[in-house]
């Protein structure tokens, strides 16, 4: 399905751009699919086949898409590590992956394991220059072109946990698919100039890519995320959307000189990976006066879940993540597996056209998460009365406080719209007499004082049980974010535990 939409985009949009690399150079459609061409035969000069393994450990740059469309023409699985990882942690990739070859730049090919095959690539500074080694003496030789078969793998993409054994979420051309129906049929940004806001080995370009194609976006690449570039993208290229993760718009609003930004253009805001705090969503309509939805879903969904409607009311577009997307049905289910009525907490469980075919090498996992056709996603959440999702938190990152369960979004999502909270997380801390406690750990609001901790309590007593409140508060310039630009809350909970430790040893 890729190789298709792939040689489709270049008879529909030729030199259009497609990428547009942070060092200024283009890479038109027509050139993706040419160079994917020709790299796709050096890969079969290789001896890669069909449904071979090759990992990719390249930045996100148009050498990356030029790879992934070369082994989708070829038939060959896609599997890719996140450029932002330490050695180690590509290493227990690869490991889970076991690839057949792995592309990498000399940069990170440093530290992976021996005994596996590698070649090593650089980075192009040109179109021209993009994969020359694994193009040289193919230029004039016929493309392949497989039959189309939606059953046949594409991509392997691993989970951006911070914690267990990597998992790979698989993808075929089915799945691939369905993303794009699904995003094509909403319109949702697309057809111009967008910023790339994640890394290529995500979810968010791993199955996306198609849907990029399909409406003829210019993706723009960035050499590393800083807020002052992004402005000047947007600005300059006057993109109608902005997408990405809630604390990269909060950095963007942060940014010093943001009112001397054209931002006319924008008219909506698209931001998923986690809950949006209520001050950021009325900030940014404010400020940048577009519409705003917040998206909820997963790597095993394949990027697609649930959605805040851009015309939603406040309690729908601040305290929830919407409703599900078209194509995606959805459950709130007991531990014995019971859907539950609205108002009652449970696991959610999603089932769509979209969503992975199983974990890489990883049946006990994959039974364990796809079970009846139902992706088990582990989050913690309840339906309200108007049919919207409310996160509670990951089932892991419930704490016990005197007998009673805390789920830390649930809590969040109410002391987020606190006027002097910026961002907010909450933690579990060890307590000798409750077990555990919240701690707040906020960011306050430029220009604010701090909040206090009970102003926050008080501030949550209408909408939470006592036992749910923070009981200690922490503020801290900045929160600490994982390579995929989201909270790290182990970093956080792990702070807290060692402090508690620290008390407790000097305690007489």
């Amino acid at each position: 399905m890729l190789a298709e939409t792939i040689r489709d985009a270049a008879r529909r949009f030729g030199d259009r751009p497609a990428f547009v690399a942070a060092a200024g150079w283009v890479l038109s459609y027509r050139d993706l699919d040419r160079l994917s061409n020709e790299a796709a035969l050096g890969f079969q000069a290789l001896g890669i086949t069909e449904r071979d393994v090759v990992a990719l450990a390249l930045p996100s740059t148009p050498d990356y898409a030029v790879v992934y469309a070369a082994l989708a023409k070829l038939g060959a699985v896609t599997a890719g590590l996140n450029p932002r990882s330490t050695a180690a942690e590509r290493t227990a990739v690869l490991a889970v992956a076991a690839p057949d070859l792995v592309i990498a730049t000399p940069e990170l090919a440093d530290g992976l394991p021996a005994g596996l095959r590698i070649e090593v690539i650089e980075p192009a500074a040109a179109p021209e220059q993009t994969l020359t080694e694994l193009r040289r003496g193919h230029d004039q030789q016929a493309p392949i072109v497989l039959p189309v078969d939606p059953d046949r793998l594409i991509a392997i993409v691993f989970t951006s946990g911070t914690t267990g054994t990597p998992r790979g979420a698989v993808f075929g051309g089915r799945e691939l698919a369905a993303v794009a129906a699904a995003d094509v049929g909403e319109r949702t940004g697309g057809g111009g100039s967008m910023l790339s806001g994640t890394q290529f080995a995500h979810v968010g370009f791993m199955t996306k890519l198609p849907w990029y194609l399909r409406v003829g976006s210019t993706l723009h690449l960035l050499d590393r995320w800083r807020a002052a570039d992004v402005l000047r993208l947007i600005a300059d290229q006057h993109m109608v959307s902005i997408g990405g993760v809630a604390p990269q718009l909060a950095l963007l609003l942060r940014q010093p000189d943001f009112d001397d930004y054209d931002l006319s253009s924008v008219m909506t805001i698209v931001m998923g990976g986690a809950l949006s705090p209520p001050a950021l969503v009325r900030e940014a309509r404010e400020r940048i006066r577009a519409a705003y939805s917040i998206r909820y879903s997963s790597t095993e969904s394949g990027g697609v879940g649930t959605a805040t409607a851009f015309d939603a009311d406040d309690e729908e577009a601040l305290f929830t993540v919407g409703r599900p997307r078209s194509g995606v049905a959805l459950e709130v289910r007991s531990a014995e597996g019971v859907a539950l009525p609205a108002g009652e907490v449970g696991e959610l469980c999603l089932r769509s056209p979209t969503q992975f075919r199983g974990y890489w090498r990883d049946p006990g996992a994959t039974a364990a998460t796809l079970r009846d056709g139902w992706v088990h996603t582990g989050d913690v959440a309840f339906l309200d009365d108007a049919g919207c999702l409310r996160l509670a938190g990951r089932a892991k990152e419930m704490f016990i406080r005197g007998g009673y369960n805390v789920y830390p979004l649930e809590v969040e999502a109410v002391l987020a719209s606190h006027p002097a909270v910026a961002e907010i997380v909450i933690t579990p801390r060890p307590d000798p007499v409750m077990g555990e406690i919240g701690v707040a750990i906020v960011v306050p609001r430029a220009g604010d004082e701090p909040p206090r901790l009970d102003e926050l309590r008080s501030f949550g007593s209408e909408r939470l049980s006592a036992h749910k409140l923070p009981e200690a508060i922490r503020i801290v310039d900045a929160l600490p974010l994982t390579t995929m630009q989201k909270i790290d809350r182990a970093a956080l909970a792990s702070e807290e535990a060692e402090a508690a430790n620290q008390r407790d040893a000097e305690r007489p």
